[in-house]
């Protein structure tokens, strides 16, 4: 049997389980770092998703929970955009990605992990980065760790 070493992820196996919306919970913590809280706006703000299906996948979110993408307001909306504008510029000059995916599940059958708080993935992509792994072994090689890119994303703030 091949193994994989991941010594990273033990953090995340023994850590106790939070109760409530991390999308409320985390901002109003005030611990950025220890969150992967990036960036904050007015009504959004974007942080790492610690289970990533790829580097660089990141997460944004605005602060008042709602699940249902039609309730937003006209500034949410518009600050969902920018700030999803500007995380694709980060991303692109970080981790020099070839592509994107941007997408919301919106509701439990469409596979929302939090279905009560919206929130638009970013996945950063590269041309090869789907191999036999993901397939074969059911198993996601994630090539860096979040405390390095969370210090690289949020170098010059």
């Amino acid at each position: 049997m091949d193994k994989l070493w991941a010594p990273w992820r033990i953090k995340y196996i023994q850590a106790q389980t939070s109760k409530g919306c991390i999308f409320c919970i985390k901002p109003k913590q005030k611990k950025d770092k220890l969150n992967y809280i990036i960036c904050r706006g007015k009504f959004v703000f974007m942080m790492l998703n610690i289970f990533p299906y790829n580097n660089g996948h990141v997460m944004i979110a605005p602060y008042r929970h709602t699940g249902e993408f039609e309730r937003l307001t006209s500034e949410e909306k518009l600050e969902l955009m920018d700030m999803s504008q500007e995380t694709i510029k980060i991303l692109k000059k970080a981790l020099n990605p070839h592509g994107f995916n941007l997408g919301m599940n919106l509701g439990k059958s469409a596979g929302a992990g939090f279905d009560h708080h919206l929130h638009l993935h970013i996945v950063p992509r590269w041309n090869a980065d789907t191999n036999f792994m993901p397939v074969i072994a059911q198993t996601k090689v994630i090539s860096q760790s979040l405390d390095e890119l969370y210090q690289i994303l949020t170098e010059g703030k």
